[in-house]
């Protein structure tokens, strides 16, 4: 895992890794990224009849260790039937909770991964919220973690990588979960088929 309390090289590596990234982008993944968090609000309103906050509320509380497509289904069943299932206790009780009525505020981890990632999908105008799942703190350090642990359920790690996101956003003059989106898009697609071996990305930074 990284040191929490990196120094500002180490710091001014990761914004660099960051913007590397996104400058690798094609027009096509650049569009990918910017609707993404659109999208999953537009998802989010539909799914619950226009409870916006609901939706993204559920959304994030199943998103832990699943994919965007499994993520969806699951939420998608949980607003349906008004019944989470599908997923680990835990995420399944906050859902439960954000169904029944209850802030997602005062359910999810808001200094975390899913608190950012309700934060984004409820505005996707959101100027500070950036979600940092395990590809976005790979682009960041520049490797491929795989199967590693990379320590993100530390506060403080989090805060360090999400900095270093608004760095890059300001000066590329994007939002943050713009840039976590778009550069999230090209590293996903660098690693199709490559199982742990890593992307370009991260064998040349």
């Amino acid at each position: 895992m990284i040191q929490i309390k990196a120094d500002t090289a180490t710091r001014e590596q990761y914004v660099t890794n960051i913007v590397k990234v996104w400058k690798a982008a094609t027009a096509e993944q650049v569009t990918e990224g910017r609707l993404w968090y659109v999208t999953a609000h537009n998802l989010a309103d539909m799914m619950t009849e226009g409870d916006v906050r609901k939706g993204a509320g559920v959304l994030a509380a199943l998103s832990p260790q699943t994919s965007w497509p499994l993520n969806v289904e699951l939420a998608k069943n949980a607003c349906e039937t008004g019944e989470p299932s599908g997923h680990l206790g835990d995420a399944l009780a906050k859902a439960a909770k954000i169904l029944a009525g209850a802030d997602p505020v005062e359910v999810l981890p808001m200094d975390r991964k899913t608190g950012h990632f309700y934060r984004c999908i409820l505005d996707p105008q959101d100027a500070d919220a950036v979600c940092i799942d395990r590809h976005a703190h790979d682009i960041a350090v520049g490797e491929e973690y795989g199967a590693k642990d990379r320590g993100l359920g530390a506060k403080g790690r989090y805060a360090l990588i999400a900095h270093c996101y608004r760095e890059a956003a300001q000066r590329l003059g994007e939002l943050p979960s713009v840039v976590q989106a778009v550069t999230w898009v090209v590293w996903r697609e660098g690693l199709v088929g490559t199982s742990t071996r890593g992307t370009e990305f991260a064998k040349s930074v």
